[in-house]
């Protein structure tokens, strides 16, 4: 199949030409028909697998066809937010009269309202600055009638609960819904037959999995040898990683721990500036370092395709988490590693990602090790490069 097959607007087909897309990815595939006949979606699909297209590509359609077509996009955290706008921007040509902004906490909250006052035909937020605006009358949303929750999953873990239910009483009640979700727990149903009109429900790859392009391997390590035996995982290729954790002083300490052990890592948490998230993305996006140490901040709207690997150095509280971790590895057809350095201590928590994911995280695939804290001088990184270490395939 090939884009010039969808019914799109001329604009969008060029774009889509100059962008070498030819082949729709499975979501985009079966999304975007439906969208286009203005269905209401329940869509899940594994992370990396072109769901910004899927609605995005519709609702520039609709917006170029149709004058009173405008188009709120929802996500849980502020880079996701960025990136979905990125992508909206790309598909448009220079020229282009259709404005889009992005409305997110850490921003100039007087700029965003100068920007409204322009009456935007697009707006991606995260709910917490949305409902700011909502409270200070700077925002009419009772016109935008193409609606998509992106990452809903996230939003209902991290409590937006309450924000989600406000918007969508802001919003044009004759509208076309859209809800994306990687995971489904019970919070996405009763999300679904609250917000959605007879959705039709599309689903890419088994719910609650991780894309089969990555190899998930479980090693066994004593506390006190956890950092040693993170060394040794990250000089056993040269290629860029995410580190995650969460504690946000520990993402910190462990930046610091890697470049006094001559591995280049920067850190990334909720308590950084956004101006100073940005410039981390943006380093890590131009190969300025090479590790990012990161708590769950970073597990939603990171699309950097030379992830190589995503360490678990802490398994993630929210079980669910294990899967947008993983997945910002293997992106569009790439293959990924996927590590986790277990304790004894997280044993409960690991067969709880065994049991979400089927017995598939990677833990039948274990190196049990006893590593405890070396003494010697850290070693350089060419020492290591020969040292490979063996990862069996998921099943």
């Amino acid at each position: 199949m090939h884009f010039n097959e969808f019914p799109l607007p001329e604009a969008i087909q060029h774009k889509l030409e100059a962008l070498n897309f030819k082949t729709p990815t499975a979501i985009q595939q079966k999304a975007i028909p439906v969208a286009l006949n203005g269905k209401d979606i329940l869509g899940s699909a594994q992370t990396g697998t072109g769901k910004t297209a899927a609605f995005s590509i519709p609702l520039l359609t609709k917006i170029m066809n149709n004058a009173e077509v405008r188009g709120l996009i929802v996500t849980p955290t502020r880079e996701l937010a960025m990136q979905v706008d990125a992508q909206i921007r790309m598909l448009l040509s220079l020229k282009s009269k259709i404005r889009s902004l992005v409305l997110i906490g850490g921003a100039s909250m007087d700029r965003q309202i100068q920007m409204l006052s322009k009456n935007p035909r697009i707006i991606v937020g995260t709910p917490g600055r949305i409902i700011d605006h909502l409270d200070r009358n700077s925002l009419d949303l009772s016109s935008f009638n193409y609606v998509v929750l992106d990452e809903t999953d996230r939003m209902l873990d991290m409590g937006f609960s309450a924000p989600i239910a406000k918007i969508f009483d802001n919003v044009a009640v004759e509208r076309q819904t859209l809800l994306f979700s990687a995971t489904l727990p019970k919070g996405i149903e009763k999300a679904s037959a609250k917000y959605l009109n007879n959705p039709a429900r599309i689903e890419i790859g088994q719910a609650n999995s991780a894309s089969q392009n990555i190899v998930q391997t479980t090693e066994f390590v004593n506390k006190e040898g956890k950092f040693e035996a993170l060394v040794y995982a990250l000089r056993q290729h040269e290629e860029s990683v995410i580190v995650f954790m969460n504690s946000k002083f520990a993402t910190e300490k462990l930046a610091k721990r890697l470049k006094v052990s001559n591995i280049s890592a920067s850190a990334i948490h909720g308590d950084l500036r956004q101006n100073k998230r940005e410039r981390v993305i943006l380093g890590l996006r131009n190969n300025k370092f090479r590790v990012l140490v990161a708590t769950d901040v970073a597990a939603r709207g990171i699309d950097i395709p030379h992830i190589h690997q995503v360490i678990n150095f802490d398994l993630p509280r929210q079980t669910e988490d294990y899967i947008h971790r993983i997945g910002r590895t293997g992106r569009n057809g790439a293959n990924g590693l996927a590590l986790n350095l277990v304790t004894t201590a997280d044993k409960s928590k690991l067969a709880e990602i065994d049991e979400l994911l089927g017995g598939k995280s990677g833990s039948s695939s274990t190196k049990r090790s006893q590593r405890k804290p070396s003494r010697k001088k850290p070693q350089s990184n060419s020492r290591w490069r020969h040292k490979r270490k063996s990862h069996a395939k998921a099943a």
